[in-house]
């Protein structure tokens, strides 16, 4: 039997932002379903992570508006998870600490932000000793905190920045397998910003594709592949059949 289409979670109309005069976006649309993983490509500086920077509430639009079912970004629980860990994090804080950190300002009762960093552990695996400092763990380590940290406030939209580009390849595998499941698992709706063509397509339901600027959309590709997705996907003939149509659109955006 066909679902019926799900209702968008989040609506943008009409957004305009520039610098310095310079247009970066001169009426752009976009809807994004609750519950997908909306990855987003295109060249170096059109403006990727200024799209989810305004969406989240962090730099603001010159003009249109961005709704999450006709709420302004302020009545929205937002998670974000930022490309540099090493800043992200409070240093003098251990990595449990982190986490618990927006459970506190939230008024979260004690007991309750316990249960919410036990059921978060359990669900990323954790094996390393959550009362360790920032700095006494690893790359991989740190991002996870963060990742767990952006996802404790139980958000209804999360926003992910690069968030595994400064990490090794293994790293980087481990993580995403991870990731994709606990997102999965608690329909979170996500926008992903990413370098990596490959990484994009295995973690989205839908890849945006963008031009240069002024940035429009080049192409709106969906990714049907089943999930869970590993690294025998990379070789699925669909993935390699949308891998081979993205890079055709980004050398065409690129070369424009």
């Amino acid at each position: 039997m066909r679902l019926p289409p799900r209702e968008a979670a989040i609506n943008i109309r009409g957004l305009r932002k520039a610098f310095s005069g310079q247009p970066v976006y001169s009426g752009f649309d976009l809807d994004v379903r609750r519950g997908d993983i909306l990855a987003i490509f295109g060249p170096n500086g059109c403006g990727k992570s200024t799209l989810i920077n305004m969406a989240a509430g962090l730099l603001a639009r010159d003009g249109g508006e961005i709704l999450y079912d006709g709420r302004e970004v302020g009545e929205v629980r937002i998670g974000y998870v930022f490309q540099n860990y090493r800043e992200a994090l409070f240093p003098w804080r251990r990595a449990a600490d982190n986490v618990r950190y927006p459970l506190r300002l939230q008024g979260l009762p004690r007991a309750a932000a316990e249960a919410r960093l036990e059921a978060l552990a359990a669900m990323f695996r954790v094996r390393f000793d959550l009362n360790r400092y920032p700095y006494e763990l690893s790359g991989g380590q740190q991002q996870l905190v963060s990742i767990m940290r952006a996802l404790a406030v139980e958000p209804e939209v999360l926003f992910l920045d690069e968030p595994f580009s400064a990490l090794d390849f293994e790293t980087t595998l481990s993580l995403r397998a991870l990731l994709q499941q606990v997102l999965k698992e608690l329909r979170v709706t996500t926008i992903l910003v990413s370098h990596d063509l490959e990484e994009s397509i295995v973690l989205a339901d839908r890849l945006l594709m963008l031009t240069r600027r002024p940035t429009t959309v080049a192409a709106d590709v969906p990714v049907p592949l089943p999930w869970p997705r590993g690294t025998e996907v990379l070789s699925h003939p669909d993935f390699v059949a949308i891998k081979a149509r993205c890079l055709s659109v980004f050398e065409q955006a690129v070369a424009a």
